[in-house]
Parts: structure tokens; C-alpha cells; sequence
């Protein structure tokens, strides 16, 4: 029978995302679902030549904030240009959903401080058009997407929903309120949540300073929410954990919510120069819980998490100085010239920022060493590559050449802060990637427009980590996939093998290129964004539809919802290959 599949994908090199060994084979596609591997006698109505390329399941993104992004377009980048097929987002208690007529301002407000989402985009681009979690998800339902897209019930929003001002305004709740936060829960998991998502992170604030609604709110409420998973009989508990507080108090809160429900617990895994011991801690934390039947695991990312600094960005080390503000707004090359204007620099140079909001204020005096990010970008700086020790070396003030650095490029210069040194960041991580427990993950895409580009960060596995310390392929392969897949509950994905959903890339590992970020202005109202592209996808197929070609969108939007957890399917036959 011709055209007996949709797609035969040829000859690749197959690394099915289970770990196993590599082995070289054919992959048959038909209707969404891979439905043979290894030797293909049929044809495809499409047939793709994947001799000399690697193929592997589309990678699963579980840690994203695309909340307000999938309502006003259909692309999910930055991740749908690296490979990503599945996004999770609603992370961190933020999002727009539950949400009453009148709290709309607020649920932007707080996306703003929480997540660096231009207030303006939000007020052009989200529709607002439901009230409860379910209504959301019926308006998530009808969006078209390039990769598929799932969701958690934020608690800051839901508090808000529940208690109203007394909510945003961090006052206990009632066992009324608790009640009502415990069967929203329920009723969202039910209705296709895949959890509810916290945040304790002191970090987390509005843009004025005041802290999310989530962030201090006692033992008794996050219990009630994770009694709503246990009434719905499906879920995970996502939460940002206390970054000041010690791993052991957060630990405790972690296991008595998997102790007292049942339900998996996942947690941003961060470290911190205030409280480097944590790491350590947190990791013996998770693995104690595997030995004591509980499930609770850590999200972390494969690099030291940086903020990204420029003029055309959203902060920069001079851009909260008093004198900074007459020209804040001004367009970049205006800025530039204005920049370098003597009687400024000496002025911007002497003094120090100001800002209601602490965080800030704290993350730009927190700045120990700058980096320029290059084209390609490389992101595994060496101490002595930093503005600060080139500074030294010449023997100038570092303050001055970060100046100078700024204005490079005609002020398109970006620089990269780090809170790690690089090196023993990717030592203490390397054990981690493809352990129990342990997920790859906190790109955030969809967020921190200005501050941060990290979605790109499983293209950054396959060209900064693959090989580094004898890291293999299907380590780093099952640690993109299948791992964060199922950690989510989503088995159904992350899997080459008959019976699985139909998510490949066909990638050309040994000509990968990771391009250094640039700034976009096409959010709505005209925002910017940071954006970044790579080389070396020579297709990604989502749902059987091949998405993108040559790191080109095909305009195929095969992407849709995903309401609720799945197993494994039942038809799915993974079998162990030798090599070719």
C-alpha cells in the first residue's frame, strides 16, 4: 500500500529518550502517533532523509511562564526554536486565572514585577475573556499553537479569586477562604490543570515592592491546595521555595505535603553566593525523600541562571541611578549619544540606584562579574573572562569599562551576570542530569522579556554540555524529554517508541550553533523582547506535523491544550537497541 504513513523518517541516528543506547533506524508517523520504529517497509506521504542526523523526541519545557503570550499568538518562542514541542506553564502562583471583573489591573500588575512582562503588552494582549480556572482553560482550548501547551492553577490568583482585597493584602484566610482555595483546586485538576503552582520566593514581588500574595502565606493554606489535588486524585505541587530561608525549613514544608497528600512535589532547585550551602542540602533533601516513598523533585537549571544587561533591556548597572531616568525612555541611539556625553558619564558613574522595590535595587548591587555575550553565544565563561578581571588586568576601574562595554555595538551590547562561577556551577550540577528526581528545566520563557534568555537552554545542552565531563547523548536526550515529561504527569510524550505521540526533532548535533540574544519590538503595544535563534534543527514535528524546517517555521500549528495527566500508552513498546 503507498503512503501507507504520514512521515517515515530515514536512517537517523535514534536516541529514543529512555536513555538506552543510540541505534540507527527508521521512525513511521501516522495520524499523531509514531507507529513502528526500527526497519520501515512502508512509505511515507512524506519521506525524510535523516542519514548522518540524530533523532529524538521533542523536548518537554515544564517550567515556563507563556500564560499571557499563548492568548495573543501562536508561536511559543524562544522555546519553539530549540527543539521544545511541549510547554508547561501557570509556574511560580502567577498567572491570570482565576480571576474576577474587577482584579484584571492587578493580575497584570503582578505579572509585571513577578515576571518582567511589560504592564502595556499585557493590557493590549490578554483577553480577559473568562473568570473561573475552567472558563480559562475553555479559552486555552481554542488556541492554535506550534508546540503543545498545559497549565497549573496559580495560587497568587486564586487567593486574590477567593479572598479579594483581604488576598493581595496577605490578611490569613478564613477556614471558609481554605474551603473554597481547596475545591478550586480540585475543580481546575479535574477540569485539565496538571497541579497548582506556588511561590515562597521573597523575590517575588510586584513592581512597587509589595509581595506576591502566595509569598507569605502559612502552612494551613498551601495544605488546603494540595488537598485539592488529593481530591482530584491527580496533580503536582510546583513551588518556588524561600531562597533566604535554609533548605532544611523548606525541605520540611515539601515533605509534609507529599506526607500528608500523596502528591508529587516539585521545587525550583537555585543556588544562591547568600546560601551556596543549600544546594547540597536541597539534593540530599530530594534523594531521602525517594528512600522514605516520597516524591519530591527539584528543577534546576543546566547553566547558572543570568540576567541579561543593556541599554535597549529592561535594567542595565546604571539604569536605576537618579540621572538615568531623564533618558530612560529615550529611543536607543538617542540614549547612546546622550551616554556619551562626559558631563552624564561622571554623573551615572558617581552614583547608586534607587527603587521602591528592594529586589532590584539588590540584584544590580549583587553584580560580581559581568560577561559579554558573543556571537555564538558561549555561555561557559571563565572567572578571568569578566569585564571585572579585564578591568584589572588593564588597571582601570570596572565600573568605568562596564560603562564603556554598554555603549559597544551602538548600544546593542549585551552582558551576561552570573551568580555562580560557571565552572563549579556545571561540576556540582553534572551528577544531577538524568538522575531520579532531578529535572532540567527553569527557562521561563515567556517571561523576564527583558532580563533573561534562558529558554534556549536545551540547545545550550547539546553545544555547552553534551561531552563535558563525560555527559553522553542519551543522558542529556532523556533528561530533555522523557524525564520532565512524566514529572508533569504527561506520559504520553518524551518517548520514541510505537504508541507514543508523534514529537521528534532530526537534529545536526555536530553543526549546532547557539546565536547570541537579540532585542525584538513585537509584543503587543510594541514591546520589546529578547529573542534567540540557533542552527542545527533540521526539523521539529509536533503531532505528526513538521513544525519547523531548518530552524524555519512551516506555519503548521498542530500545538494544542493538554487537559490533564496521562500514562504511558498502552500500546507503547520500548525496546533496548544495540548501535548500528
Amino acid at each position: 500500500m503507498s503512503n501507507q504513513y504520514d512521515i517515515v523518517i530515514r536512517g537517523g541516528m535514534i536516541v529514543d529518550g529512555t536513555g538506552a543506547e543510540p541505534f540507527v533506524g527508521d521512525v513511521a508517523v501516522r495520524d499523531g502517533v509514531i507507529v513502528d520504529i526500527g526497519a520501515v517497509s512502508g512509505s511515507g506521504r512524506e519521506e525524510i532523509n535523516a542519514s548522518g542526523l540524530t533523532v529524538t523526541p521533542g523536548f518537554v519545557d515544564v517550567h515556563t511562564h507563556y500564560d499571557g503570550q499563548i492568548t495573543w499568538e501562536s508561536r511559543m518562542a524562544p522555546s519553539s526554536d530549540h527543539g521544545v514541542t511541549t510547554v508547561v506553564m501557570g509556574n511560580c502562583g502567577v498567572g491570570f486565572a482565576p480571576v474576577r471583573d474587577g482584579d484584571h489591573q492587578l493580575m497584570i500588575k503582578l505579572m509585571e514585577g513577578v515576571e518582567d512582562i511589560p504592564e502595556v503588552v499585557m493590557a493590549e494582549g490578554v483577553p480577559f475573556n473568562w473568570s473561573s480556572f475552567p472558563d480559562y482553560l475553555d479559552a486555552l482550548a481554542q488556541r492554535e499553537s506550534d508546540v503543545d501547551f498545559a497549565t497549573q492553577i496559580p495560587h497568587s490568583p486564586l487567593r486574590v479569586f477567593v479572598m479579594g482585597e483581604r488576598g493581595a493584602n496577605l490578611e490569613p484566610p478564613t477556614l471558609e477562604d481554605l474551603v473554597e482555595m481547596r475545591r478550586c483546586v480540585s475543580e481546575a485538576v479535574k477540569a485539565g490543570a496538571l497541579g497548582v503552582a506556588s511561590s515562597r520566593n521573597l523575590f517575588h514581588r510586584f513592581r512597587s515592592g509589595e509581595f506576591a500574595p502566595s509569598v507569605t502565606t502559612e502552612l494551613d493554606e498551601v495544605l488546603a491546595l494540595a488537598e485539592g489535588l488529593k481530591d482530584a486524585g491527580a496533580g503536582t505541587f510546583q513551588c518556588n521555595p524561600n531562597l533566604d530561608n535554609d533548605a532544611e525549613t523548606e525541605m520540611k514544608i515539601f515533605r509534609t505535603i507529599a506526607e500528608t497528600t500523596g502528591c508529587p512535589v516539585t521545587f525550583s532547585l537555585i543556588a544562591t553566593p547568600f546560601r551556596s550551602e543549600n544546594w547540597g542540602r536541597y539534593v540530599a533533601g530530594v534523594q531521602q525523600a525517594k528512600a522514605d516513598g516520597l516524591t519530591i523533585r527539584a528543577q534546576f537549571m543546566p547553566r547558572p541562571m543570568g540576567v541579561l544587561y543593556g541599554l535597549d533591556l529592561s535594567y542595565h548597572p546604571f539604569s536605576l541611578n537618579p540621572s538615568f531616568r531623564e533618558i530612560a525612555k529615550l529611543p536607543l541611539e538617542e540614549k547612546v549619544a546622550r551616554m556619551r556625553d562626559p558631563e552624564l558619564r561622571a554623573r551615572l558613574l558617581s552614583e547608586e540606584p534607587e527603587d521602591p522595590n528592594p529586589s532590584f535595587v539588590g540584584l544590580l548591587k549583587s553584580i560580581t562579574a559581568l560577561y559579554r555575550i558573543n556571537d555564538p553565544a558561549d555561555y561557559n565563561f571563565a572567572p578571568e573572562d569578566s569585564l571585572q578581571a579585564e578591568a584589572e588586568r588593564h588597571g582601570v576601574p570596572a565600573h568605568e569599562l562596564i560603562y564603556d562595554a554598554l555603549l559597544e555595538d551602538d548600544g546593542h551590547a549585551i552582558l551576561c551576570s552570573y551568580s555562580q562561577n560557571v565552572r563549579h556551577y556545571l561540576d556540582m550540577s553534572r551528577d544531577l542530569i538524568g538522575q531520579d528526581n532531578m529535572i532540567i528545566a527553569l527557562g521561563d520563557g515567556g517571561a523576564h522579556y527583558g532580563m533573561i534568555c534562558d529558554a534556549a537552554y536545551t540547545t545550550y545542552m547539546l553545544t555547552g554540555r553534551l561531552g563535558r565531563d563525560g555527559l553522553d547523548l542519551p543522558t542529556v536526550i532523556k533528561a530533555l524529554t522523557s524525564q520532565p515529561a512524566k514529572s508533569v504527569g504527561l506520559g504520553d510524550r518524551g518517548v520514541l517508541a510505537p504508541g507514543y505521540k508523534a514529537d521528534v526533532n532530526i537534529i545536526d548535533i555536530d553543526n549546532m550553533v547557539l546565536y547570541r540574544p537579540k532585542v525584538k519590538a513585537d509584543l503587543p503595544a510594541g514591546g520589546k523582547r529578547l529573542t534567540q535563534k540557533s542552527k542545527g534543527y533540521i526539523a521539529t514535528i509536533v503531532s505528526g506535523a513538521v513544525t519547523y524546517r531548518n530552524g524555519e517555521a512551516t506555519g503548521a500549528l498542530p500545538g494544542r491544550l493538554v487537559r490533564g495527566v496521562r500514562g504511558a500508552p498502552e500500546t507503547a513498546m520500548v525496546a533496548q537497541h544495540e548501535i548500528a
